[in-house]
């Protein structure tokens, strides 16, 4: 969009790697709603314009590999900081049998940033860190996240049904390729100065940056919810090991008031990883994830009726529990109570109640997701 200062230089440069190279192929450039000449530069030069009426780098992306007619995309911002003569490297690797071949401009990845091409957040934070976290949350081969230079196949394209229409689209690629175990390469490339003069980049270091993170977050419920809830439930256990029993550790004692902590922990933690289950599932059921072994597992083994039982047995058992603290009361005539020794009832007692109560709607809730599933 409004590309005009740079548009020619990078159509030339796709078209001159094309040719020296022997590679059969177009140039597409999708248009965005330009007000500037960059749709006549383009056609001007040969390229094919298509013009993308619904606003964002996803939707335009979007609209440009539809109207691809090769197996083969390779696709590249247009503010030449990208050098299109490196096409070749990346259809050489798809030749070879990659499904996506991401671009990397950071040094941990062979590539090279010339002075005054990326900001200094972006070069030693934000593009790092968020590349390290796709790394480790699901398990991508490449060290450059945001690198817009890339290529692909035409069919992996078809089968990852992209659904942002954003910058996350970009995101969205890699993190769907990896789930659905395309074959990912990498290769080194040059990240120059933009050469743009007319208007800044359309990157937002810190929205932009946010998007990511979010996606990277809703497209893991594990990281999201799952792990943070079994690690309060665990630090929930471990803080009713030492306080039911009244522990002294040095001189540090542990009573009602943790237990108190605990149960929040457990009562939440709980909830969480209960919601990612949800959400993984529902991510599922509308094609977000693709099928997983494991949550199908979970829920043939966890039926309504298992659940039922568990929630209604804690029920009970937390009632019975705050039943004994009600007998405390009353043989001490219902005046003052012994606080550490009652409240060892009640607080277990209205954290199983709870806990009960939250598994026997839940199992109504998976059932729902059962009814769906048939």
């Amino acid at each position: 969009m409004n590309e005009a200062d740079t548009l020619g230089i990078c159509i030339q440069k796709a078209q001159r790697a094309l040719r020296e190279q022997k590679i059969p192929g177009e140039v597409i450039v999708a248009d965005n709603g330009s007000t500037d000449n960059s749709p006549a530069i383009a056609a001007a030069l040969g390229a094919r314009v298509v013009h993308v009426a619904a606003k964002g780098y996803g939707n335009a992306l979007m609209g440009g590999i539809a109207a691809a007619r090769s197996k083969f995309i390779v696709m590249g911002d247009s503010d030449d900081s990208y050098d299109f003569q490196e096409v070749p490297k990346f259809v050489e690797r798809l030749r070879e049998g990659a499904d996506l071949v991401q671009g990397c401009r950071l040094p941990s990845g062979g590539g090279k940033v010339m002075p005054g091409a990326m900001p200094f957040l972006h070069r030693w934070l934000g593009n790092p860190v968020l590349s390290l976290l796709v790394r480790r949350m699901f398990w991508v081969p490449i060290h450059d996240v945001y690198c817009g230079l890339r290529a692909f196949t035409k069919d992996l394209y078809n089968r990852l049904d992209l659904r942002c229409t954003g910058m996350e689209f970009a995101t969205e690629m890699i993190i769907k390729s990896r789930i659905r175990g395309a074959k990912i390469a990498e290769v080194p490339i040059t990240l120059h100065p933009d050469g743009r003069r007319c208007h800044p980049p359309h990157l937002k270091t810190f929205r932009d940056g946010w998007r990511t993170l979010r996606f990277f977050l809703l497209y893991s419920p594990r990281w999201l919810f799952v792990y943070p809830g079994i690690l309060l439930v665990l630090l929930g256990a471990l803080g009713y090991s030492v306080a039911m029993p009244g522990l002294r550790v040095a001189s540090v004692t542990f009573d009602a008031h943790t237990l108190l902590f605990s149960s929040l922990a457990m009562l939440l933690g709980y909830q969480s990883a209960l919601f990612g289950v949800f959400a993984k599932n529902l991510a599922i059921a509308e094609g977000l994830l693709p099928e997983d072994q494991r949550v199908a597992r979970l829920f043939r083994a966890v039926t309504l009726e298992k659940g039922l039982v568990l929630g209604l047995g804690a029920v009970l058992v937390g009632a019975a529990l705050l039943l004994g603290a009600v007998n405390l009361w009353r043989l001490a005539n219902f005046g003052a109570l012994d606080y550490p020794r009652t409240m060892r009832w009640v607080i277990p007692g209205v954290t199983l109640t709870a806990l009960g109560f939250q598994t026997l709607l839940a199992s109504f809730f998976a059932s729902l997701f059962g009814m769906r599933r048939r």
